[in-house]
C-alpha cells in the first residue's frame, strides 16, 4: 500500500512467527495451526513488544495470541452475535437505526483480536470492496436524506493507504446529507506511526470527522500510540475510545480505572464499554453482566466524569445497542400533585431521598 499505508515489517503473521517471538512454545505450534487455520493471525511489532512471554496472565498476549480454546465453541455462541446480517442492505452497508449506517470497505485489519466479533469474517486476503461494490453503497447512502452519519468500519478502514481511504472521504463528501463520519480503528494504537501529520491532515472534511479508537489495557497507550493520538487531535479530529470488558484483561476496577484516565489526559472521551460479544470460542473472556454494572458503580465513585465511558450491550441478532450500567434511582412511591419519591445513591453508595 502507498501514502501512509502500514509496511507490515515485524508483524507476526503466523505460527512459526509466534514460536520464533518466542510468545508460544514450539509444542503448541500445532494446536495453534488449527486455530489460526479458521481465525486469521496478525500482531504488530508495537504490539508483539509489549508481551511478557514470562507472564502466563499478560494482558496483552491474551488478546492477541491465539489459544486453542478458540476451537471450543459454545451454544449460546455465533458467527454473526450483533446482527449483521439482518440489516446488511449494499455491499459494506449496514443500516441498523435510522440516521446512520456502516460503511466497511474491508475486512482486513492490523492486529486480529481473538474475542473479535467478526471474527469469521476478518482476515480475507480479498476482502475489500471492488469499486462496483464501493459505488453501489455510495449510492445507497447518497440516495437517503436521512443518513446524517457513515460510520467507516470493518476490519480497520486505516489498514488503507492515505490515497484509497481519501477517494472514499471524497465520495462521502459529495453527498450533502452526510455531516459526520466515524472511522472505528485500532490503528493509531497498535500501529501508530501509520498516523502522519499528513494522515491526519487528510481526515479534515467539509462534514465532522471523529476517530474511535479500539483499546483495552493502559499498556497499551505507549509513548507512540500517545503522538499518534496527538496528531489526530492536533489535526482538528476528534476522538473517542472503545474498550471491550474482557475477564483476564482489565475486568477489574484498577485496570480499568488507569486505562480511563490516561486516555482523557491524552484527549481522549471514553465512549463505549462493551460488555462482550458471544462470538464463536470467546468464552474464556467472559465476565457476567453483574460484574461489569460492579465496575462500573466502583468508576462512578472514583473517576472524573469525562472518564466515565456507557457500559453498553449490542442484544444479540441486531436488536442494537442499549445501555446497561447501574441505575443510581430506585422508585419509592408517588408523591403530591404527580410527582414521584425516589432513593438516589450516592458516589460512596449512600442513600438519599428525592422527590420530583
Amino acid at each position: 500500500m502507498s501514502g501512509g499505508a502500514s509496511s507490515g515489517r515485524g508483524d507476526v503473521r503466523d505460527v512459526a512467527g509466534l514460536v520464533a517471538a518466542g510468545l508460544v512454545p514450539a509444542e503448541a505450534a500445532p494446536a495453534l495451526a488449527r486455530v489460526v487455520d479458521r481465525f486469521a493471525l496478525t500482531i504488530t511489532s508495537d504490539m508483539a513488544a509489549l508481551i511478557d512471554p514470562s507472564d502466563a496472565a499478560d494482558p496483552i498476549a491474551a488478546q492477541f495470541v491465539p489459544s486453542a480454546e478458540e476451537l471450543d465453541a459454545r451454544p449460546d455462541e455465533t458467527s454473526d452475535p450483533i446482527g449483521d446480517g439482518p440489516h446488511a442492505v449494499a455491499p459494506g452497508v449496514v443500516h441498523r437505526y435510522p440516521d446512520r449506517v456502516l460503511l466497511k470497505p474491508t475486512h482486513l485489519c492490523r492486529v486480529y483480536c481473538r474475542f473479535c466479533f467478526r471474527r469469521d469474517r476478518v482476515g480475507d486476503g480479498e476482502a475489500n470492496l471492488s469499486e462496483a461494490e464501493l459505488d453501489e453503497a455510495v449510492a445507497y447512502v447518497a440516495a437517503r436524506p436521512e443518513i446524517f452519519e457513515v460510520i467507516l468500519t470493518g476490519g480497520d478502514p486505516m489498514i488503507l493507504s492515505d490515497r484509497r481511504l481519501g477517494l472514499i472521504l471524497d465520495r462521502l463528501e459529495a453527498i450533502p446529507h452526510v455531516e459526520v463520519v466515524r472511522i472505528h480503528s485500532r490503528v493509531p494504537v497498535v500501529d501508530p506511526a501509520r498516523v502522519t501529520e499528513a494522515s491526519a491532515r487528510g481526515l479534515r472534511r467539509r462534514f465532522a470527522t471523529w476517530m474511535v479508537i479500539h483499546v483495552d489495557h493502559p499498556r497499551e497507550l505507549t509513548e507512540a500510540a500517545a503522538g499518534s493520538i496527538g496528531r489526530l487531535v492536533d489535526a482538528g479530529v476528534p476522538v473517542l475510545s472503545q474498550t471491550t470488558l474482557l475477564s483476564g484483561v482489565n475486568a477489574d476496577a484498577a485496570t480499568l480505572e488507569a486505562l480511563f484516565r490516561r486516555l482523557v489526559a491524552l484527549r481522549v472521551k471514553p465512549y463505549y464499554l462493551h460488555h462482550l460479544d458471544r462470538a464463536e470460542g470467546t468464552a474464556r473472556f467472559r465476565t457476567s453482566v453483574a460484574e461489569g454494572r460492579a465496575l462500573m458503580k466502583r468508576l462512578r465513585g472514583s473517576l472524573t466524569g469525562i472518564a466515565q465511558p456507557t457500559y453498553v450491550l449490542d442484544i444479540p441478532g441486531g436488536a442494537g445497542k442499549v445501555p446497561i450500567g447501574p441505575d443510581p434511582l430506585t422508585k419509592t412511591g408517588e408523591g403530591e400533585g404527580g410527582t414521584t419519591r425516589w432513593r438516589v445513591e450516592d458516589p460512596n453508595g449512600d442513600g438519599h431521598d428525592w422527590e420530583g
